[in-house]
């Protein structure tokens, strides 16, 4: 009674705030784990037409099941986390009844496509400005923290989010019904909060909302007006409260090094700042996690390893709590759809990372202290400005062309693109409008949208477009850059000269007017620095002996695609306009230099042994169009030089299906015998297709390759195919996801002595019960062969020949000893080595394997294959497969095949097979998979 009546007085207190109120009555149980709730909801219909359906965010429900969008999210992004996970790691929400204020049972449905989202059917039509109250029944089984940093991670720390249900946003008479997917921006209407929660012990209670009640196993909170909330209960407390007169800042932020003074001084510091560039918070308390943090770290600054230390512990503290704050101040600010309108939270937010750097951290560089060090000092990446980083996160995705326009919803966007690209890229795009505006006018700007945010329950980037009406110039540039993925460069095309006066022709990727701004350098000083306008092309026109050289776009306002080519002296020398810089390892591209690297290599093969050289290049870590690449190398068992040659060049297309052009040409010298060299050279070209949707990591190549082979001869072999030549035209298709990968290719390859046609297909399926069964089957027919006497051009059964070198075999011609044991994924696939090992009229196989426990499956091949003179051969096999790390190091133990029962040979030890792979580029993939 005593809690109806508080409930009571407070909805009377502040009837008039929201058209929304939730009453919540929790009681946690289960050490934490369970919670019964009983949920009234009031929803006020705003509409001129009659309701029949609400529609409500379950969110905590979408990880119950593999099948909802975040499950979705996980498997695309290879999160194995969740789809590995036990039932009891998973949450789920119990409907035990809903009924109105009549005390109607309702009824009630999720669609199979969108489980977190809760359709209730009305027994009664809710009349426009009717306000109807509903009563829900249910129990939430909380998910296990690791998912998403929100649920249950002990006994002793739980964390409530989005766990209980709410409205779904309802703008202009339409609910938004938008999934859980690990972005952590659930958009609901504005409601008034009444949470009473009961636990089985004693808790400390960090939240958001305000305290009204307290005792050891009970609180009461309230919270108006709010568009989301956060509880803590932990049974010791981590939080700190640091309160001035902008806000009661609540954190768990920690550093070691760091004492409390220094703490209240930063925090201090950066809400002051805040406020005064944003305005005053309207929630008294804003919590500041450390989970929060976690959840969306500075990428970089995260990355490096604690001995390193480049950063003093005061800086890492403020970037980690100026990071967070700005997020979580902005979200309780702003009344935007977070998944459509995310690139304003986060425009704004990286807006204002890059100014507090600029303003308190003037001197501070890219990797801090390393570049005190003299023998760093020639690298761009380690001496450039912090925030210059912002840059070079959004050119990572450009140049790969994986860049997305960041007006897109949010959970269209690949990893890189959501966590880091995207925000940097939002950022630059601010600051970009901030320079075409007077000094002080975009901030000014920045804060009326604030401030409409606080009189106006749904804001669009429509309206924050029009902040910058009255600047046509602005508020092109801002919508065109957020909605459309067009690439933006500024570059020299002709230099002329004529007496004293030299003249400079540049031009535009764009055919519309485009702000920039070019600078004058003499004896390495800035002279002058000019805001002008281009419409495709201009002309400048200078006398020459009053300046050094031209730089376009110098303090990299504009997002450019290309910078490299917007440098320009007005005097060349030997050197050209550009003089060479030698670095070595990487760097970051330089525009004033023409930089080759130099990077150490090492590489092994039974031949050549330990393979030690320097790969000479110019790729920096930003992708570029051009490249080039010579890796001498010095064989330590031959005491000769091998290596690798090549180029490639790589046009993109934008906004195309299409996807790249690449060109290339290479050139590789190793052993094939202890005596012998081979020699391959590989003018190609490919033609390569991605889905529109990269979050659909789905994709099509066509490669055609000429493959020219000349082989030295050798005493070990009596007859070899010395020189010849293959042209191979392949096709590939791959759509690839944790859950479910599939893909197919075809070969063909015609010489003087043999044409072929092969192909392959694959499958690998992740079950329910997590378990896994990879097929794949591989046919191939000769259509014509003239090599009688010899199978180096024939089909593999359990291994292939690999005349075109193409696999990274250790000892590519052994046929005894342990590196005759590697095994690739290749034709036949066999695991057992067979009598007869090689066809070469036809071959048909058939692989499969399914995992029994972890890492540890089991496989059986099926197949018949037919040479010359010969009857058709059908074979099988089968055996344990130790799939220790997918492609780079596994195991194969045969134990039963056409050749018997072989565990018991007495030399079984040379039957197992073992795949191998020495090239980092296979980890890389085993990375870029989860985030391209």
């Amino acid at each position: 009674m005593k809690n109806l009546i508080i409930y009571l007085f407070l909805l009377l207190t502040v009837q008039g705030f929201s058209q929304q109120q939730n009453q919540i009555e929790a009681k946690i149980s289960n050490q934490g784990k369970t919670i019964e709730v009983v949920q009234h909801i009031q929803f006020l219909n705003t509409t001129t037409n009659d309701l029949l359906e609400l529609d409500f965010n379950d969110w905590n429900y979408a990880l119950s099941t593999k099948k909802s969008a975040i499950a979705n999210k996980f498997s695309d992004e290879y999160n194995r986390s969740f789809h590995l996970s036990s039932k009891k790691e998973r949450s789920t929400t119990e409907i035990h009844q809903i009924s109105d204020s009549e005390n109607s049972v309702l009824e009630y449905y999720r669609r199979e496509s969108q489980p977190d989202i809760l359709h209730l059917k009305l027994k009664n039509p809710l009349k426009p400005n009717q306000m109807g109250t509903y009563t829900f029944s249910y129990t939430v089984t909380l998910p296990d923290a690791k998912f998403t940093k929100f649920g249950w991670y002990n006994e002793n720390k739980i964390i409530l989010k989005n766990c209980f249900l709410s409205v779904c946003s309802f703008v202009d008479g339409k609910f938004t019904n938008q999934s859980e997917n690990n972005l952590d921006d659930c958009t609901t209407n504005y409601a008034d909060y009444f949470i009473k929660i009961s636990t089985e012990k004693p808790y400390f209670i960090t939240t958001d909302l305000d305290e009204l009640t307290k005792t050891d196993n009970q609180l009461t909170l309230k919270g108006i007006n709010r568009n989301t909330f956060s509880i803590v209960l932990e049974t010791e407390n981590s939080y700190e409260s640091f309160n001035n007169e902008h806000v009661k800042a609540i954190t768990n932020i920690k550093s070691k090094n760091l004492n409390e003074y220094s703490r209240v001084i930063l925090i201090d510091r950066i809400t002051t700042f805040v406020a005064q560039n944003l305005g005053q918070s309207k929630q008294e308390k804003i919590v500041v996690s450390n989970e929060d943090y976690e959840r969306e770290p500075f990428y970089g600054l995260n990355e490096l390893p604690a001995f390193i230390s480049p950063f003093n512990e005061d800086f890492i503290f403020e970037l980690k709590f100026l990071k967070t704050y700005l997020n979580n101040y902005l979200y309780s600010q702003l009344h935007i759809n977070f998944r459509k309108d995310h690139w304003i939270l986060e425009g704004i937010q990286h807006y204002f990372i890059k100014k507090y750097i600029d303003e308190f951290y003037p001197d501070m560089k890219a990797f801090g202290k390393l570049a005190d060090f003299k023998i760093l000092k020639g690298y761009k990446i380690i001496n450039m400005p912090f925030s210059e980083q912002f840059l070079y996160n959004f050119l990572l995705m450009a140049r790969k062309n994986l860049d997305q326009p960041i007006g897109y919803d949010k959970d269209l966007l690949i990893k890189f693109n959501e966590k880091i690209a995207g925000k940097f890229k939002a950022g630059l795009l601010l600051n970009y409008t901030s320079s075409l505006l007077k000094e002080g006018e975009f901030d000014s700007k920045l804060k009326e949208f604030i401030a409409l945010n606080q009189v106006s329950k749904h804001v669009t980037r429509e309206n924050f477009y029009q902040l910058f009406s009255s600047d046509s110039t602005a508020n092109f540039w801002l919508k065109n850059l957020v909605e459309k993925d067009e690439i933006t460069d500024l570059k020299f095309k002709k230099r002329k000269r004529k007496n004293e006066v030299i003249e400079f022709e540049i031009t535009s990727s764009h055919d519309y007017k485009l702000p920039f701004t070019y600078a004058l350098y003499k004896d390495k000083k800035l002279i002058e620095r000019v805001q002008d306008t281009i419409i495709k092309s201009k002309k400048l026109s200078f006398n020459q002996k009053q300046y050094d050289y031209i730089e376009l776009n110098d303090q990299n306002l504009l997002p450019e695609w290309d910078n490299k080519n917007n440098f320009k002296k007005f005097k060349t020398n030997l050197t050209g306009n550009k003089p060479l810089k030698f670095t070595f390892f990487k760097d970051i591209e330089n525009p004033k230099y023409s930089q080759i690297f130099f990077v150490p290599t090492g590489e092994f093969n039974f031949y050549d042994g330990i393979l030690l050289g320097m790969r000479i290049n110019n790729r920096s870590v930003i992708d570029k169009p051009f490249t080039f690449s010579l890796t001498p190398n010095y064989s330590t068992k031959t005491n000769t030089l091998a290596g690798s040659t090549g180029f490639t060049y790589t046009k993109n297309y934008k906004n195309s299906g299409f996807f790249n052009t690449r060109y290339g040409l290479g050139l590789t010298r190793m052993h094939y015998l202890p005596d012998a060299f081979y020699t391959k050279i590989t003018p190609s070209i490919s033609f390569n297709f991605r889905n529109k949707d990269l979050r659909k990591n789905e994709g099509e190549n066509i490669l055609i390759r000429q493959v020219y082979v000349y082989q030295e001869k050798s005493a070990f072999v009596k007859q070899q195919n010395e020189n010849y030549s293959v042209f191979n035209l392949r096709y590939n298709y791959f759509k690839s996801e944790l859950v479910n990968q599939f893909s197919y290719n075809t070969d063909l390859q015609i010489a003087n002595s043999f044409s072929k046609l092969s192909g392959s297909i694959g499958y690998r399926k992740l079950f329910e019960n997590n378990r896994y069964i990879t097929l794949r089957g591989f046919g191939g027919f000769f259509m014509y062969n003239d090599n009688k006497s010899s199978n180096f051009f024939s089909f593999g059964v359990d291994r292939p020949s690999d005349y075109l070198f193409d696999y990274p075999l250790l000892g590519r011609s052994e046929s005894t000893g342990l590196y005759s044991q590697q095994f690739v994924y290749g034709e036949g696939g066999f695991k057992s080595k067979l009598n007869q090992r090689f066809a070469n009229q036809y071959i048909f196989t058939l692989n499969a394997s399914l995992n029994i426990w972890n890492w540890i499956e089991i496989y059986g091949d099926i197949g018949t294959y037919k040479s010359r003179n010969l009857a058709p051969k059908y074979v099988y096999d089968s055996g344990i497969h130790l799939n220790l790390v997918q492609d780079y190091f596994e195991l194969f133990f045969p134990v039963y095949s056409s050749n018997g029962f072989e565990l018991n040979d007495k030399n079984y030890g040379e039957k197992i097979r073992f795949v191998v792979t020495l090239s980092p580029k296979i980890l890389t993939s085993l990375f870029t998979r989860r985030w391209f």
